[in-house]
């Protein structure tokens, strides 16, 4: 099974490289444009599943992707949703704070802990092609379900806004 996965488009929280987290904001312009091409350059990849996260950004993400792609439905999936950066939230983002857990959030554990179970069901299953939307931190995270990643790598790992990542699942 192959399974696609892709980060919303930008927020104004992206743009002003601030730390989303679980703030539930909507896309920029920017974000829209991104979300449509991102659905135009998936059109001939057979996707006929797509599962995302219940914030905003990532509904609106699938929802424009899917209009391009001709699906009619979108399943939501609270694992999908972004990781609890706890005092973290609505900061500005250096790109080094990666810690082991943050204070009033998740750690990477915990975020490990929530997604791997998902990608073993989904495998499982070995349904259709399937497209996951969802957010920076959780894509980080799905890419070490598939590759050997050192530390200075998943650290240095962000997948750009509606950048996607395809995998054999």
């Amino acid at each position: 099974m192959k399974l696609y996965v892709t980060r919303h488009g930008e927020t104004p929280m992206n743009a002003a490289h601030r730390v989303c987290g679980l703030t539930n904001i909507d896309l920029t312009e920017k974000g829209i444009a991104q979300a449509k091409e991102a659905g135009r350059s998936l059109q001939d990849k057979g996707i006929k599943r797509i599962i995302a996260s219940p914030l905003l950004r990532a509904q609106h993400t699938a929802k424009l992707i899917a209009d391009e792609i001709g699906i009619d439905t979108i399943e939501t999936e609270q694992r999908l949703i972004e990781q609890n950066y706890g005092i973290y939230e609505n900061t500005d983002w250096d790109g080094e704070a990666f810690a082991v857990r943050y204070p009033g959030g998740e750690s990477m554990l915990d975020l490990a802990g929530r997604l791997y179970p998902l990608l073993n069901k989904l495998k499982a299953e070995n349904g259709p092609t399937t497209l996951l939307v969802c957010h920076g931190g959780i894509c980080r995270m799905i890419r070490t379900y598939f590759l050997d990643v050192k530390n200075t790598d998943y650290a240095a790992f962000k997948l750009p806004n509606c950048g996607i990542m395809e995998f054999d699942l």
